[in-house]
């Protein structure tokens, strides 16, 4: 049964990926539910098993955009200046005070169902060119923070809330991209460590879930680097508009679970 489990976390790790990925998104946002309703990882060790798909799927896309000369700059680095603090303070905050799976149900509704409609407003009424301000240096990094800390809550690193945040922004998908996911490894490198670290300390299921993590991780490595190549290929507006949809509707179903 778990080898089973863990081939439907590949295949689910590969086609999340394959559609996420152009966009600077690394997937995990999505394959949260997927561990959470299908395969029954439990709370709170789904975040760190999240963290580890991340790191493991992580270096497919980022390869493939440095051979394409996208990867690094400024931007990478404001990003991971802020997620990498704020990871450690969510994993803390996740493992200390936000134990129940009726909490975290709540937190994924709170946080995806916003993301995806705001998603959906920016795809289908951008502001105005002269209304586009880029962020500046400190706010970027303030903002990586604060997404920092709800990623190592949620398990998604960080850099899958600041990929659709940075493109309403105004900052062009091809900086972003490549930015957003390798701030998402890094973090996520260090996210798993502070868990496993924290799993040490504490009882219950805080450890990822390896065989399951790392069978998701391998998928997305692939899917990852299929996403990153067809890119330049794919219509922005109509990956937008996906994104923004699932982000939507698993962050309803959440919201009415958590309801009852």
């Amino acid at each position: 049964m778990e080898w089973s489990w863990a081939l439907l976390g590949l295949a689910a790790g590969f086609l999340i990926s394959v559609v996420t990925v152009p966009v600077g998104v690394s997937g995990a946002v999505f394959l949260l539910p997927v561990q959470v309703s299908v395969l029954g990882v439990p709370s709170p060790a789904v975040t760190p098993t999240n963290l580890l798909y991340n790191v493991v799927a992580g270096p497919g896309a980022l390869l493939r955009y440095g051979r394409a000369g996208q990867f690094g700059g400024p931007l990478t680095r404001l990003l991971i200046a802020g997620t990498v603090p704020g990871v450690v303070i969510g994993a803390v905050i996740r493992v200390c005070a936000v134990p129940g799976p009726g909490i975290f149900r709540l937190l994924v509704a709170v946080l995806l169902l916003p993301l995806g409609l705001w998603l959906w407003l920016r795809t289908v009424r951008p502001a105005p060119p002269h209304t586009r301000h880029q962020p500046s240096p400190r706010a970027t990094t303030s903002l990586a923070l604060a997404v920092g800390v709800a990623g190592g809550i949620y398990g998604i690193g960080g850099g899958s809330l600041l990929g659709p945040i940075l493109v309403g922004r105004g900052v062009p998908v091809a900086a972003v991209a490549p930015a957003a996911l390798a701030s998402t490894f890094v973090t996520s490198l260090v996210g798993a460590a502070t868990y496993a670290l924290l799993s040490l300390a504490t009882t219950g299921h805080v450890a990822p879930d390896w065989l399951l993590g790392l069978s998701c991780g391998a998928g997305g490595l692939l899917g990852g680097y299929l996403g990153a190549r067809l890119q330049p290929h794919l219509p922005e507006r109509a990956l937008r508009l996906l994104l923004g949809a699932l982000a939507t509707a698993i962050g309803a179903l959440y919201a009415v679970q958590t309801l009852r």
